[in-house]
């Protein structure tokens, strides 16, 4: 039987050699780990959120419904392992088993499984706002998470090598100053989660809303950039083009026991596809 590969994991995996041959050797992966882990598979997830992982649901031999992902190879998900692993089911999904060199992940399943996404936008930063509190925390002594720096430069070399579909070169100049300049502002060191949006989201059984793509760097602030971000998409570097916005927005997150969203928008003299995102949290400080 063919296997069925979702449309936007299969465009990511198009682009590059490495992932084209990840793509190949996935049925035997899938097979392997069906075996060896007991699992019976059904169909897997297809949607606009699936573009860097197969994700399948899953039967274990006891009859534990779970969800098995097997990361596409690529910089910003090489920790999501390592990150399952330091947050631990808070507020993220357990990590039930996991094969490290395959990028394998047997994952705790969300019933309903609905995503935050359906909420009113208003509620999910209400939501958002109350994960990134718990998910930002000190390192362990020992950890291999990148910080921050190293993560906004790939984004950077990124941005600069599609130079030619700039809309707003100065907007975009600004951007990647940023880039450059935020990451070294606190001396706090955090473990942050860098794809925290309302898609990664989800309502479950065990807490009502569990983060599912917990993808970790090292620092206090978070910057976003990136072409047709829309306005659900500024809590990380979600990949989705779906619509231009017309500014850029600073938002920064108080640690106040309300956990208040203050925002400030700057608007261009055109419609522009990039925006930048910068979110700190320290604290106790209003």
């Amino acid at each position: 039987m063919t296997l069925k590969i979702p449309r936007g994991l299969a465009a990511s995996c198009h682009k590059t050699p490495l992932r084209a041959a990840w793509l190949e050797r996935l049925p035997d992966v899938l097979r392997n780990l069906e075996h060896r882990w007991s699992l019976t598979l059904d169909a897997p997830f297809d949607g606009d959120e699936v573009s860097c992982s197969y994700v399948t649901p899953v039967v274990r031999a006891d009859g534990t419904p779970a969800v098995l992902k097997i990361g596409m190879p690529h910089m910003e998900g090489e920790h999501e392992i390592h990150g399952l692993r330091f947050w631990n089911g808070d507020p993220t999904v357990r990590l039930l088993m996991a094969d490290d060199g395959l990028g394998a992940m047997l994952l705790e399943r969300c019933e309903p499984g609905t995503a935050l996404r359906a909420l009113p936008e208003c509620e999910q930063d209400v939501v958002i706002s109350g994960l990134l509190r718990r998910l930002w925390r000190p390192p362990s002594t020992q950890h291999p998470f990148r910080p921050l720096s190293a993560l906004t430069k790939y984004w950077s070399d990124e941005t600069l090598a599609q130079i030619e579909q700039w809309p707003d070169p100065g907007l975009v100049r600004e951007g990647l100053r940023l880039f450059t300049e935020l990451p070294r502002t606190e001396p706090m060191e955090l473990v942050l989660a860098t794809d925290l949006h309302a898609g990664n989201v989800l309502h479950a059984e065990r807490e009502p809303w569990l983060v599912i793509d917990a993808t970790p760097v090292q620092l206090l602030c978070e910057i976003a950039i990136g072409p047709g971000r829309n306005d659900q998409e500024i809590y990380g570097p979600a990949r989705r083009r779906s619509r231009a916005r017309p500014a850029v927005d600073v938002r920064s997150r108080s640690g106040g026991a309300a956990g208040r969203l203050e925002q400030r928008r700057f608007r261009g003299t055109r419609p522009s596809n990039f925006s930048v995102s910068y979110q700190s949290s320290l604290v106790g400080r209003t």
